[in-house]
Order: structure tokens, then sequence, then C-alpha cells
């Protein structure tokens, strides 16, 4: 069972124009609305590649009350806490040339005892056989440690937390000892204090440092470079895939959604890298925050070149053979 937690969702409201011009009158081409938040958008794609998941957080005002509708229209199951005032909505205006700006309100603030009322509600969901994943900002009211909370509260019961935040929250949760996290390039030098622009190797190095406090499987997303993968004992360069981008928002959140999908199903390595780079490029081809369908993703995997940087084995369990999966078309 996968449990994605969504602390600040949000309206996503994408807008198309030629050129974006500062202080003048700008005619908005295309407007595309969807229910997002990085733990949503994985609700999303988990549900593209044939997988489920149970959406948490906090919702609040009509915002809130459009994203229930939305997950339940789309056969997403979700149980999140009310709050008072309202989610808020984050606008993206995307260029011709491909610029995108974005503007995102900061959303409600969020009182004690919802707070505990959220931890309540996933603790309830702890076990072996869960996967929590903690992913995107806090809304005001909640605490910077509040993410490391959660996986020392559910790591109790025996599940599985996958980390994908920044700043404190990446910080302070590294210290908790999530299991699988994915970082990008700049969130990994901010945190490790170095300069943009780090070495592979570098950045390979602090990846083994995180993995000596706990975590067994870090997927480095590195925009137009790929991704690095490091598992127990090995460690593996993709080079991005070439696909006609539109818009990089929610390449990450795809990609997260892979790592989810290949712990619940017990992908090798080799399975889990191929769908995490395919889905994540598939993302960029989309519309918003819209997931890349199964078709597209199953297409991409077969372009995925995986160089092993590293010897040894791999955290993801071996299969005897080789996993199948899910063919989104035959699911309802």
């Amino acid at each position: 069972m996968i449990i994605t937690v969504t602390m600040n969702p949000a309206i996503d409201k994408t807008v198309e124009i030629d050129t974006l011009v500062h202080g003048g009158l700008n005619r908005i081409r295309k407007v595309e609305y969807d229910a997002g938040g990085k733990g949503i958008n994985v609700s999303k794609t988990l549900l593209e590649l044939g997988g489920t998941s149970i959406a948490s957080g906090f919702l609040a005002g009509n915002n809130g009350r459009t994203i229930a509708r939305v997950l339940k229209e789309k056969g997403i199951i979700s149980d999140f806490v009310r709050a008072d005032g309202e989610t808020r909505t984050n606008t993206k205006v995307f260029e011709q040339n491909g610029s995108l700006t974005e503007l995102n309100e900061p959303g409600p603030a969020i009182t004690r005892e919802q707070i505990e009322a959220l931890m309540n509600k996933l603790d309830s969901y702890a076990g072996r056989e869960t996967l929590f994943v903690l992913s995107g900002s806090i809304p005001e009211g909640v605490p910077g440690d509040t993410y490391a909370r959660i996986i020392r509260m559910v790591h109790r019961k025996g599940a599985a937390v996958l980390l994908d935040a920044d700043g404190d929250l990446f910080r302070l949760g590294i210290e908790a000892g999530p299991d699988i996290l994915k970082p990008n390039r700049t969130e990994l030098e901010e945190y490790a204090g170095l300069g943009a622009g780090a070495s592979e190797t570098e950045l390979r190095r602090i990846a083994e440092k995180l993995k000596a406090q706990g975590a067994g499987t870090i997927a480095i997303s590195m925009g137009r470079e790929g991704a690095l993968f490091v598992f127990a004992d090995s460690a593996f360069r993709c080079p991005a895939l070439s696909v006609k981008a539109h818009s990089t928002v929610g390449a990450g959140d795809a990609m997260v959604a892979g790592l989810a999908f290949a712990w619940e199903n017990r992908l090798s390595a080799e399975e889990t890298m191929r769908l995490c780079m395919a889905v994540s490029a598939g993302a960029v081809t989309t519309i918003g925050t819209k997931p890349p369908s199964w078709e597209l993703t199953d297409r991409l995997m077969e372009q995925v070149i995986i160089s092993k940087t590293q010897q040894g084995r791999t955290s993801f369990p071996e299969t005897g053979e080789r996993v199948a999966y899910p063919d989104r078309r035959n699911i309802p």
C-alpha cells in the first residue's frame, strides 16, 4: 500500500502565452486546471502506471473540495484532514520559448489539532507493507521537523518512507533515516553546502554518506543531464531521454511515482531505473501536471541507457524472471 502525503496541495492553473510582457498586457492562449501538489501528482502518475495509492494531507475551502472531487472522479482514494481557510492556487505561466514562471500561493494556516489529526490518520495506515511518500512544501503552522516525525512514527510499525523535499524538511528528514530519497541536483548541493555544478563524483559521494544514515535507495535527478541511481552497493548513471519537452513541471514527481511503484512491485534495479527515467521523460511532454500515458512510458523504457559506475549488488530484490508491468489499457 502506498500513501502519498501532500501537506500543501493546490489547484494547478497552467496558462500558455506567446511571450511574458512584464508590466503589460498578456493574452492567454490556453488554460489548464488540475488537482496538484507533489504527493497528489505522484498519486495521479501511479494510477496511470496501473498502481493504486491513498492520497492524504490537508485540504481547505472550495479549492479543497474541488481537489477531493477531482481525485474521486479519477479513481484515486483520498483521506485528507480538513483545514480552515482555502487551499492555494498555483499559477504556472508557460511561454512558447519554453520559459516557465511560477506563482505559488502560501496556502492555509494549519492548527496543532489538525496536525495531530493527520499524524493519527497516517499512523493508522502504517505497517510492514506500507510505503509513505512525503513530498513537497508545508503550509504555515506545520513545524519543519514534521516529515522527520512522521518517518520515526511509521518506522516503529515497520513501514517504509520515500522522502522528496528540500531545505530543513530534507535535512531534518535525513536524520530520521528515510528508506528512499529522491533529491534533485540543486537540493543535494544545497544540503551539502556545495556550489552549483557539483561533479557527479561529488554527488555520488554525498549519496554514499546519506546511505550511511539509513537510506537504501537514492535517485538524484539532474534535469537534462539525466539521473544517478545509488543502491546498496552500486551506482548507475542514466542519460536523459530525447523527447519533445512541453514543461518540466511534474517530472520529478513522476520519478518519485516510479520509485514508489518499483518498491511496491519489488522490481529489479534495472526495471526501476528504466521505469523512473521513462515516466519522468514522459511527464515533460504533457501539459500542466498531467502524467504521461502508460503507452508512452512503455515505449520510452526501451530507450533508457544504463551505465554502471560502481560494482556491487542492488537494494531492490532481483527477480527470478522479469516482472511484467501492468498494461494500463486493460485496467478499467
